[in-house]
């Protein structure tokens, strides 16, 4: 809960911490000044002083102090001015981070029917084949390639973004984006019925986004310890995807060049998640794990079934099934 609330509040803080900055500046300044501003009382000191200097900088215009001599008049119009900018800046600045956290946040709610949640490559792969829809994979991989460069230019420019979490714990933006890149990494190393340019493609500007992103916090990528995929973990990542009906390549050296794909991206992966505190999925979906539409406050124990949707695909399998016999007897 407080992790959820750590994003928001720290804006607040940030706001919070540049307006009272300016106004206990701007109180020193009046009161180097020599305290330069009339009073109805015969009451002064620097306390006066930061009180006058509030009511400028948030343009009350109560009366009961007024500047006295040139010097004070000027540093009040410019605190005044710089408070109608702070005015001008929260209300600009809070709807573009709204915005940016909307538009980051619906890839990631529709990937969770997708990929289940937590979101993982071999789930998003399965789901895929077994809606014999693997060749859509290319248009979903450009969608992402999208996401990944609007998820860099808005986190870069507004970093707090960073600390804002999905509505539900077991999504994150780190989540997703390291989903995307092991299933980039899978296809570049060779799936039966998937190009590889796309896949290439999302991977560059995955990588780019989550390196530059790293960069902001100073953090070093950690040393890839193996954990998320050992050799006995690849095997059975293999062959849970030969169950599937995905043919995952596995020639002589495909193993090395996925080895090399992860080393690209795991370790900036591994120290954000140390670093911002959102675990990583793994390769592999959990068992009995359900995906967050299936469950409310109603359902915990008993989620939604999946049954009618299975039985509508294979209708429409058998359909199509159908569809393609009858062109071929007319052919």
């Amino acid at each position: 809960m407080l992790l959820g609330i750590y994003g928001p509040l720290s804006l607040l803080a940030l706001l919070t911490v540049w307006a009272a900055t300016v106004v206990v500046g701007f109180a020193f300044v009046h009161f180097a000044l020599g305290s330069g501003i009339g009073h109805i009382t015969e009451h002064s000191g620097f306390f006066t002083d930061l009180y006058y200097s509030g009511t400028t900088f948030f343009t009350l215009g109560l009366g009961d102090i007024a500047p006295l001599g040139g010097a004070a008049r000027a540093v009040t119009v410019m605190e005044a001015s710089i408070g109608f900018g702070m005015l001008a800046l929260v209300i600009g600045y809070l709807p573009v981070l709204y915005q940016a956290f909307s538009r980051r946040e619906v890839n990631i709610s529709m990937l969770d029917a997708r990929a289940g949640t937590p979101p993982t490559a071999v789930e998003l792969l399965r789901r895929h084949q077994e809606a014999n829809s693997i060749a859509s994979l290319d248009e979903w991989l450009r969608d992402w390639e999208m996401w990944a460069a609007d998820l860099m230019e808005s986190h870069l420019s507004y970093p707090v973004l960073c600390f804002f979490r999905s509505q539900h714990d077991n999504q994150s933006w780190l989540a997703a984006l390291s989903t995307v890149l092991d299933t980039c990494s899978l296809v570049m190393v060779g799936i039966d019925g998937m190009p590889k340019w796309q896949a290439q493609l999302t991977f560059k500007m995955a990588r780019h986004a989550l390196v530059d992103i790293s960069q902001i916090f100073n953090t070093s990528p950690v040393k890839k310890d193996g954990l998320r995929l050992s050799s006995e973990q690849l095997a059975e990542l293999q062959s849970a995807l030969r169950g599937y009906g995905v043919e995952l390549s596995s020639e002589p050296g495909d193993e090395r060049t996925l080895e090399e794909l992860r080393e690209m991206y795991e370790p900036y992966t591994q120290v954000l998640s140390q670093y911002l505190l959102m675990p990583l999925p793994g390769w592999m979906p959990q068992k009995r794990a359900s995906d967050n539409w299936q469950t409310s406050a109603w359902e915990i124990i008993a989620p939604a079934p999946e049954q009618p949707f299975k039985k509508c695909m294979l209708k429409e399998a058998a359909a199509q099934r159908a569809r393609s016999a009858a062109m071929s007897h007319r052919e």
